[in-house]
């Protein structure tokens, strides 16, 4: 019956072109705009790492003297290079990083050098947050404390650099100074760089990355933000200057953990502010990846009201609909008198039109598609940090498909109750 229904439908769209096209193009100018607008939000807001988002947490003390401003009542988002070091040593979680982005030269043999960009961390970096290791291994807390010359390559700068083969135990020199490779990562894009959104939100990460004392001891230079609180004689890279600028995460198992934790940077403020380091009351934060990303409004506010609009746009495309398949219905009160006559059921006359409306559903959510595709290419090809990684995945298509033939559904109920409410004898009278 229901492919009777079908043929039926089909006759029927046939018939008046011009009005059928309008309508699917109708739902599909909807469909895409929307679909477009949802799969840019829907990346945007998703977990860079769902599977322990929730043990992640970020760590930020409130070291502010009593006269800098801070209306919000936040403590700055990083951290001074004392601070991150003491907790560090103090090895009060399952693991701990100290993290900060950077860049320069590097050399390979007698290859022209090369501007990498780097990453400055402690060992625990590359399991804390799951980095695939395809050759060797990461560095261990010795090497921290050693300040060991080692590295560990991305997997696309190996493939530059060494032509993709294992390249453990090879060096490379950095500003001058050899570093033997111990590792080689393998493919790791967590979107967006949740560890550090103040060097890149979005893209292909860091290509070298090097034990942060290292760093520290051949002082190289770092990127991101610097906020020095106050005048300073020293270097504001150096152990007591009286700046923020390392990032600093903690992994913790279970929501006691982080309680405890929490209590233990509160007392570690304390501590400080009865040493004449901080001035202010305690006052830490400890957010999990989802909480910094959202302090972070890493979701643009934009993103947001373009999202609205748009499912706005949608309901009035199908206001459309609506209308359109009001007129079509009514116009054939002649057919549907005389196939009531014939014995037709309300019931029957309901499911014919609904499932028009359905096939209508289905070719705009087709067009959609196409629409979204399109859409998003001219996302990926404006000047934004997420671009390139606007893509429609197999579940924003299926539901693409699904939101059209339900949305033109709900459209069409309206429009089939009233044609199955026609009076059949008053259109046999009339004919």
């Amino acid at each position: 019956m229901l492919g009777y229904y079908f043929s039926l439908a089909w006759r029927s769209l046939r018939q008046n072109r011009a009005l059928t096209v309008l309508m699917v193009l109708t739902l599909a100018v909807g469909i895409g705009a929307t679909m477009t607008t949802l799969t840019v939000f829907k990346t945007l807001s998703r977990d860079p790492i769902p599977q322990k988002s929730d043990r992640l947490f970020r760590v930020q003390l409130d070291m502010y003297p009593a006269d800098v401003k801070n209306s919000d009542n936040e403590p700055p988002d990083d951290i001074s290079r004392f601070d991150a070091e003491a907790l560090l040593a103090q090895h009060r979680a399952k693991a701990q990083v100290i993290t900060n982005g950077g860049g320069a030269p590097l050399e390979v043999g007698n290859q022209t050098p090369y501007a990498a960009a780097m990453r400055y961390t402690s060992a625990d970096f590359f399991p804390m947050f799951q980095v695939p290791i395809r050759y060797g291994h990461g560095w261990n807390a010795t090497d921290d404390a050693s300040r060991a010359r080692v590295a560990v390559l991305s997997e696309k700068l190996n493939e530059k650099v060494f032509g993709g083969t294992d390249s453990v135990g090879k060096t490379i020199r950095i500003e001058g100074t050899q570093f033997t490779v111990v590792g080689v990562a393998g493919h790791w894009r967590p979107d967006p760089r949740y560890y550090d959104v103040n060097v890149q939100r979005y893209g292909d990460g860091e290509e070298v990355y090097l034990p942060y004392s290292t760093s520290r001891d051949l002082n190289l230079d770092i990127s991101g933000n610097m906020n020095c609180y106050k005048a300073s004689n020293e270097d504001s890279t150096s152990l007591n200057a009286p700046c923020v600028w390392l990032q600093y995460w903690v992994e913790l198992d279970s929501p006691a953990q982080a309680n405890d934790f929490k209590a233990y940077l509160t007392r570690y403020s304390e501590e400080q502010r009865a040493a004449g380091r901080y001035t202010r009351q305690p006052n830490v934060r400890l957010r999990n990846v989802t909480e910094w990303l959202d302090y972070r409004k890493i979701v643009p506010s934009d993103a947001h009201l373009q999202l609205w609009l748009a499912l706005g746009f949608l309901v009035v495309c199908l206001v459309n609909v609506v209308g359109l398949l009001m007129a079509k219905f009514l116009r054939k009160q002649g057919e549907i008198g005389v196939r009531r006559a014939l014995g037709a059921t309300r019931r029957d006359i309901f499911v014919q039109f609904l499932m028009e409306a359905g096939v209508i559903g289905l070719v705009g959510s087709i067009g959609g598609v196409l629409l979204s595709l399109l859409g998003l290419w001219a996302v990926r090809h404006q000047p934004t940090d997420y671009a390139e990684i606007i893509r429609l995945d197999p579940t924003m298509l299926a539901l693409t498909l699904v939101l059209g033939v339900v949305a033109t559904l709900a459209a069409g109920l309206l429009p089939s109750f009233r044609a199955m409410r026609i009076t059949p004898a008053i259109q046999l009278k009339t004919q």
